[in-house]
């Protein structure tokens, strides 16, 4: 690879890691199986740097597919000793709200391929071309993708606000 080409590559991961690596976590919901996915994606990424009309795009699909993969390999299914630390991006205080927080738990019950779809719509702001480009599937299937996405979305969320309404109805009835 040239020097600008190489150059290139390096201001493009500098630019990209960011959105890459929360890709990868909302897709497998772990902050270290995110940071592996990132990096094999990168690592493929690297050959085929000059060949390629939109690394962006493709440099997203091979993250979300990494980690996918990362989360079905075998060994992934062992628990560790760290399991028992606390996640990384708790301790960032602007990650601290309830809301924050309730929808985090909420997105992280919804089907991969559904979250995917909703972070690459929404978060990332890609269009429904390019969110199908990355998913690998037909516009049509990423729409249909988004749409269950965020159904399954209002229904935890509203679950979970009616759960919490109902309680404090309780409470405040009966203390």
């Amino acid at each position: 690879m040239r020097a600008d080409e190489e150059e290139a590559f390096r201001d493009f991961v500098a630019a990209q890691l960011v959105p890459l690596r929360k890709l990868a976590y909302v897709t497998c919901g772990d902050w270290h199986l995110a940071e592996d996915a990132v990096a094999t994606a990168l690592a493929k990424l690297y050959p085929r740097w000059r060949r390629l009309d939109r690394p962006d795009l493709y440099a997203k699909t091979m993250v979300y597919r990494a980690a996918l993969d990362e989360r079905r390999r075998p060994w992934r299914r062992e628990r560790s000793a760290s399991d028992a630390m606390p996640d990384v991006a708790l301790r960032d205080p602007a990650l601290l709200s309830d809301e924050r927080l309730r929808v985090r738990a909420a997105l992280l019950k919804v089907p991969p391929r559904q979250r995917a779809a909703l972070v690459l719509r929404y978060y990332l702001g890609l269009t429904q071309e390019e969110t199908a480009t990355v998913l690998g599937c037909s516009t049509g299937t990423a729409k249909s993708q988004v749409s269950r996405g965020l159904g399954r979305l209002r229904d935890l969320l509203t679950a979970e606000q009616i759960e919490l309404s109902d309680v404090e109805v309780w409470s405040s009835a009966h203390g």
